[in-house]
């Protein structure tokens, strides 16, 4: 299964808290109450998008964290790549050169390559902004409450 950390779900989850009031200034304590995650956890999350100046750290005892851009010019790539210690990679030889000892030999790295490219690309496809709306239904797809509401006639 193709999955990221769950640093990168949880650095995705804070900057779209912070989306929702842009000029806002938020600190960790808020934040982790808000979704319910450790104080430690988010205070380690807003120094590595700090890093990486996707927030902004204001000094002072009014001060706080804020997005460094609006959330229409920060996109998911982007917070991914904050909170991973590796470059993204679907493969080990997709993401890193040198990293596999088959890499000369293997019939397979283009094409992963290219499939690494095309999540890659998605990825940066979506913004930030994207991310705080509710997702568009799909013909075919019934609406959340009416999922909702089945699966509740079945218990």
């Amino acid at each position: 299964m193709l999955r990221i950390s769950k640093l990168a779900d949880y650095g995705t989850m804070v900057t779209a808290y912070m989306a929702r009031r842009p000029d806002q200034l938020f600190n960790a304590g808020e934040i982790a109450q808000a979704l319910h995650l450790g104080q430690p956890t988010v205070s380690k999350i807003l120094k590595m998008l700090g890093r990486d100046t996707l927030v902004l750290s204001v000094r002072g005892a009014a001060g706080g964290y804020t997005l460094a851009r609006s959330p229409e010019l920060i996109t998911v790539a982007e917070i991914i790549d904050a909170m991973e210690e590796q470059p993204f990679g679907l493969t080990e030889c997709s993401a890193v050169e040198g990293a596999c000892t088959q890499e000369d030999t293997c019939i397979i790295r283009g094409n992963w390559r290219r499939i690494n490219g095309a999540v890659r690309r998605a990825l940066e496809e979506v913004s930030l902004a994207d991310m705080i709306r509710p997702p568009a239904r799909t013909s075919g797809q019934a609406p959340a409450r009416s999922v909702q509401l089945r699966q509740g006639r079945q218990s």
